[in-house]
């Protein structure tokens, strides 16, 4: 090596360390400038003393159109032999089950939550109902915490509203579908006049709003399926980097 190369290297590695200080702090600087758009939406979750018991029987009982529709949904998404889904917001794992067994052994369901009691029902009852294909992943307000590129679907009910961060959350999901995966949205209808007091209070906003969030997170929408009548079901592909 000449004296002339000698000279560059301390330089050289000068340059690579700013650009590395500046993407690291360009990064977090952007993790941090996103604000909660709903703060406490998740606080009754996250209580000492969660029972449950309580809320599998508020999510699983009829007169709940998603449980009543169920079957109706798990055959609307098109779940193949074999996909990976991710059940991100899988609260007491209503569809978890469900998606299990549409996928078979070969499949894999990743049953994603913020609240570990939940996650502790879903894995008794997968070992209970001898379900292998089930695992359980404990999330944050800000990512889901899957793997890159590990799932071929994600699956959003009743659940996208509780996105205290949905850019962050976002960004989580879009690195962890595979090229062309695709997200399931489903959330209720909040129309000013036609809905109920308790969603318009509840729900931050209607389907405009959170489509127009996940199209500016980099998916295109694919279809809307008119299978529900106080939900909307849509769906959404990855688009190419």
């Amino acid at each position: 090596m000449n004296s002339a190369s000698l000279h560059c290297v301390p330089s050289l590695n000068r340059w690579l360390a700013i650009c590395l200080l500046l993407l690291w702090g360009h990064d977090s600087w952007a993790g941090e400038q996103e604000q909660s758009v709903n703060p406490g939406i998740n606080d009754n979750f996250l209580e000492a003393g969660l029972e449950v018991g309580q809320w599998v029987e508020r999510f699983e009982r009829e007169g709940r159109e998603v449980y009543d529709q169920r079957m109706a949904v798990l055959e609307a998404i098109d779940l193949k032999t074999g996909e990976a889904i991710a059940d991100v917001g899988a609260g007491t794992g209503l569809y978890t089950g469900l998606f299990s067994d549409k996928v078979g052994p070969q499949g894999k369901v990743m049953a994603v939550d913020i609240v570990p009691l939940f996650l502790s029902r879903i894995m008794d009852r997968a070992k209970e109902t001898g379900r292998k294909n089930i695992q359980t992943v404990l999330g944050s307000g800000q990512s889901t915490r899957l793997p890159a590129a590990s799932v071929d679907k994600v699956f959003i009910c009743d659940t996208y509203r509780h996105f205290e961060y949905p850019k962050s959350m976002l960004a989580s999901i879009y690195q962890a579908l595979k090229p062309d995966g695709e997200i399931i949205l489903i959330d209720f209808k909040r129309e000013e006049g036609t809905s109920s007091e308790w969603i318009l209070g509840h729900v931050r906003a209607g389907q405009e709003v959170f489509s127009a969030e996940i199209l500016a997170a980099g998916f295109e929408e694919v279809t809307a399926l008119p299978i529900l009548k106080d939900n909307y079901v849509v769906r959404f592909r990855k688009k190419s980097s």
